[in-house]
């Protein structure tokens, strides 16, 4: 299965919703534009969509939402953690600012991962 790029009106997007925190990192998920806090993925750019990591309690209002689902980043292979934004709600940046926040305070919440040891380099 081959991925596509991500369309540049939605990396524009992501970058102009991207949370203001200092805690908040751009890296890349996949080969394609996410956002961290604390070494945890809060949500980002798959393909020509948007996921998000909710709470729990979200996760389950979020669903309600028509359009929405779980994130699958291959089918049968869902990220049990993360939603993906139905497409119509990409046009309301209003409601997308009120879930990411979500996603990044939910996500700020976790203990923070441990950086991995690098492995000595093979001679």
């Amino acid at each position: 299965m081959k991925w596509i790029q991500a369309p540049a009106s939605l990396v524009a997007q992501w970058d102009a919703l991207f949370p203001p925190d200092p805690r908040a990192e751009k890296r890349k998920m996949f080969g394609y534009p996410a956002g961290f806090v604390n070494g945890n993925l809060f949500g980002g750019l798959f393909q020509d969509s948007m996921m998000l990591r909710l709470g729990e309690a979200d996760r389950e209002k979020f669903l309600a939402i028509p359009g929405a689902a779980l994130f699958e980043p291959m089918p049968g292979r869902p990220m049990k953690e993360y939603v993906g934004v139905p497409r119509k709600m990409l046009g309301d940046e209003k409601a997308l600012r009120k879930w990411i926040a979500s996603a990044f305070e939910h996500t700020a919440s976790m203990p923070a991962k441990k950086k991995k040891a690098k492995a000595p380099k093979k001679r």
